[in-house]
């Protein structure tokens, strides 16, 4: 064999490596249900929770706790899920700017079983765009005549 074909056997070698392992890592979305459920089986595999925050009837966000004074690494919500599940999530970080304008929340992490909670390793959130309603204000009106 020639020594270029040793090289190319390696590097398609690394890569088939490489891709295993990083499907091996990939965590799949899910609900706050088969959350609990891969966690009673014992699996450690993170899953993305897509859903909003709990709200009243008035519209104002329920459940939400962050002392900076006390703890400024450990923030709580609750978020109710795409299937209508809620659960109590606890990051163990400081509270991501603009949480309370979020209109979709999507949380990366495991359900701890003992304690009933998500802990959430990444929040990603969907914020409100200026676009929504279509609608322009009477600035831009004015800027587009």
């Amino acid at each position: 064999m020639k020594k270029s074909h040793i090289i190319a056997l390696g590097v398609i070698a690394v890569a088939i490596i490489m891709i295993i392992s990083t499907v091996g890592d990939a965590s799949t979305y899910s609900d706050f249900n088969e959350a609990k459920k891969l966690a009673k089986s014992g699996s450690s595999t993170s899953v993305h929770v897509v859903g909003e925050l709990k709200k009243d009837a008035i519209g104002e966000i329920e459940g939400m706790k962050y002392e900076p004074s006390i703890d400024p690494n450990k923030f709580e919500f609750i978020m109710v899920d795409s299937m209508n599940f809620e659960s109590k999530v606890v990051y163990m970080k400081a509270k991501p700017q603009d949480m309370e304008r979020s209109e979709k929340v999507v949380v990366v992490g495991k359900m701890n079983i003992e304690k009933d909670y998500f802990l959430a390793e990444q929040i990603l959130l969907k914020c409100p765009s200026k676009y929504n309603n279509g609608d322009l204000d009477a600035k831009s009106q004015t800027a587009l005549r």
